[in-house]
């Protein structure tokens, strides 16, 4: 997908910006948009670089489509280094992580696996990004975000606007609107409840079970990274993927799921 630079609408002197994070929500809430005529002036993608393959198939599917109807691209916004580099490598800084890292025996550079207290995921490779360019557009013109949110959680609304909320398109119909538009997103609903990162450790456990059987290169990958977060940050919250369970924990669990007649390794 290119980024290009985008004009200010001529309608109404507002400047219209989409947030697009690819699911089947804010791809509904363009289409329509589309389709009802409503006037676009750029739409804006924070790619993590840990999506599933389908979903970057997707976007770019529906980057062809938004290019043949309104001759835009899809601006993708991009973290300088990277999941891996936040993960693993991005130094502490501020005196009082520092001192909390040399109490607790902790390197003194990367994140480890996110938290649901510091979920730095979607802080720093997703809404900083997204934050600081509709910032940026409010501040030279007069700008409308849009954001793709359902009815069914309208209670996360804010100060943006919400054509599905308006609308009063659910999670459901939304999906059902990507289908009857020919976007089937490689067919990750049909197997995930929700199509987010692949390594996102706040998945529920069937949804690990499944990317174990549906995406077995993606879990390997899971299972290198685990252990990486393991060797470099020990057992503590920062190491471990999930409360209670590692990616070999997990890996023992399904292999036994599978063969109840076999006895576990080791």
């Amino acid at each position: 997908m290119k980024t290009s630079n985008q004009t200010l609408s001529p309608q109404a002197d507002y400047y219209h910006a989409v947030s697009l994070s690819g699911g089947k929500d804010s791809t509904a809430m363009l289409l329509l948009m589309i389709e009802r005529d409503m006037p676009i002036d750029l739409v804006l993608s924070a790619d993590t670089g840990m999506e599933f393959p389908e979903m970057y198939e997707h976007l770019a599917k529906l980057d062809e489509y938004l290019f043949k109807k309104r001759k835009l691209h899809i601006t993708t916004l991009r973290h300088p280094h990277g999941f891996e580099w936040v993960m693993f490598e991005e130094p502490k800084v501020k005196p009082s992580a520092i001192q909390r890292r040399l109490r607790d025996g902790v390197p003194l550079y990367g994140n480890g696996w996110p938290g649901i207290h510091v979920r730095w995921c979607t802080g720093q490779l997703k809404t900083h990004l997204l934050t600081k360019k509709v910032n940026e557009l409010k501040g030279s013109y007069q700008a409308l975000h849009y954001v793709g949110i359902a009815y069914d959680e309208r209670e996360r609304c804010k100060e943006e606007q919400y054509p599905l909320v308006e609308w009063k398109i659910t999670e459901a119909q939304a999906l059902n609107i990507c289908y009857a538009h020919g976007f089937d997103f490689g067919g990750l609903y049909e197997i995930y409840h929700r199509a987010s990162c692949w390594c996102c450790p706040f998945q529920r456990i069937d949804e690990l079970r499944k990317l174990r059987h549906h995406h077995p290169e993606l879990w390997e990958r899971l299972r290198a990274l685990d252990l990486r977060a393991r060797k470099q940050f020990g057992p503590g919250p920062l190491g471990q993927f999930k409360k209670s369970w590692s990616m070999e924990r997990l890996e023992e669990r399904f292999f036994k799921e599978e063969n109840p007649e076999l006895p576990l390794a080791g």
